[in-house]
């Protein structure tokens, strides 16, 4: 491996271009308490990668966003110079670890496994001013940025 090699892996590991990451998930509507059955393919991309494990990250967040038309205010004025209120916050947030995996130079792996979902957790929902979203990754933990799959939607439903 030349010089030009060794810089080219080392910039594909700090910008987490190292391997290529998919995921598959079902179901794509869950439930709380429920599993969701999980397949995340790494591929290597050029060079072996040695890394922490193969993880699934599911988050929540919530967003609320009131346009200034709908705030009431005394004057036209102070209604011109305010803009739209936005907040979010993150409702949840966890990591599961699927398997450990080292990949040789280009080599595909693909990997199963389930993650759990919580039992008290609140539901996706979208109203005028607010949202609940949920999403999900598939993620290679390695030196640098970690590869990853992008976030991908998923909805949680309310268990009667």
């Amino acid at each position: 491996m030349g010089i030009f090699d060794k810089l080219k892996a080392a910039a594909a590991a700090v910008t987490g271009g190292a391997a290529q990451v998919t995921i598959e998930y079902e179901p794509r509507l869950a439930f709380p308490g429920d599993a969701i059955r999980v397949k995340v393919i790494v591929t290597a991309a050029g060079a072996e990668v040695k890394s922490g494990g193969v993880f699934v990250d599911l988050r929540a967040e919530e967003q609320i966003r009131v346009p200034r038309s709908a705030v009431a205010m005394q004057t036209k004025d102070s209604l011109r110079s305010m803009g739209d209120i936005r907040t979010e916050r993150s409702t949840f947030e966890q990591a599961f670890q699927i398997a450990p995996v080292v990949l040789a130079a280009n080599e595909t792996k693909q990997v199963e496994g389930t993650v759990q979902v919580p039992s008290a957790v609140e539901p996706s929902y979208r109203g005028p001013h607010a949202e609940h979203r949920w999403e999900i990754r598939g993620r290679l933990d390695a030196f640098g940025n970690d590869p990853d799959s992008g976030w991908q939607p998923l909805r949680m439903g309310v268990k009667s």
